[in-house]
């Protein structure tokens, strides 16, 4: 296939294989990596023997994440807690949770096995046959399916939900970003969730994992939220550093417990124009 064409058919469907690896990973740069590493593949094997180009890029987009989820779960410090089987979902439940997503979900996400995340995020939410997601996994497609029941049946009953109440969001967020300025580590990690994970979209920052962890690297590099300030930024209080500048960056917080569970740092411009912000008195 002419090359140029090859690419044309990529970028029609870079944008669903995003939001497939979005969802899988639960992490913006990495999820561009997944996509880019798909193209890496497609670019290789010059697509002239792919019928199905769509199906074949959210297959191996699955497989990509399935290997970061994997690599992610063996250099993770501390594994998180196992989550309790609850009794199955009834039908009507199953088909408003398949079409939820937003911050919350991606926090109880983050508490499935790998298999059980991919077999959910691709039947559940972008519709793919259990036969196609079956080979990713390494298993028949009654196994997948029962993968996604169960994720299904996890993510019904997870105790995990993300924080709805401003105020809250307001306090917890404020105490986070003052300690940072202080250089305390005792308050961080006490405003912190136990397994708080924090991801940038700069390019060769790590994901960081755990609260003493993240109370660390947030008190060196606490000279970059010297000015910053609170903030709504898509409906949720977030923290906006650095507005007009070449630095400028933004933080969205996930609170869950009382605690933040979830910061993701935003520094790509292009990421940082699709946000609404609303600076808060």
């Amino acid at each position: 296939m002419d090359d140029e064409l090859l690419a044309e058919r990529f970028e029609a469907n870079r944008s669903r294989l995003r939001a497939v690896a979005y969802r899988m990973l639960g992490s913006a740069t990495e999820a561009d990596d997944a996509v880019q590493e798909a193209w890496l593949r497609l670019s290789r094997s010059g697509g002239g023997e792919v019928a199905n180009l769509a199906g074949w890029l959210t297959t191996v987009v699955g497989r990509v994440c399935l290997d970061m989820l994997r690599s992610r779960r063996t250099r993770r410090e501390e594994p998180l807690g196992a989550v309790p089987e609850p009794g199955a979902a009834d039908p009507e439940q199953e088909a408003v949770l398949a079409d939820s997503v937003g911050v919350a979900l991606l926090v109880v996400l983050e508490t499935l096995e790998p298999a059980e995340r991919l077999a959910f995020v691709l039947h559940d939410m972008f519709a793919v046959p259990f036969d196609d997601i079956a080979p990713i996994v390494d298993r028949t497609p009654a196994a997948a399916r029962q993968l996604a029941s169960r994720a299904r049946r996890r993510i019904q009953g997870a105790p995990v939900a993300a924080e709805p109440d401003l105020a809250l969001q307001r306090q917890v967020v404020g105490a986070f970003l003052a300690a940072s300025r202080d250089g305390d580590f005792e308050a961080l990690v006490a405003v912190l969730d136990p397994d708080a994970v924090v991801r940038s979209d700069a390019p060769a920052v790590p994901v960081s994992r755990g609260a003493a962890t993240v109370a660390r690297n947030a008190i060196r590099t606490a000279a970059m939220v010297r000015d910053a300030r609170l903030a709504l930024v898509d409906g949720a209080v977030g923290v906006v550093a650095s507005a007009g500048t070449p630095d400028h960056r933004v933080l969205t917080f996930t609170i869950a417990g009382g605690r933040v569970r979830t910061i993701e740092v935003v520094t790509s411009p292009s990421v940082l124009a699709t946000l609404t912000v609303q600076p808060l008195a």
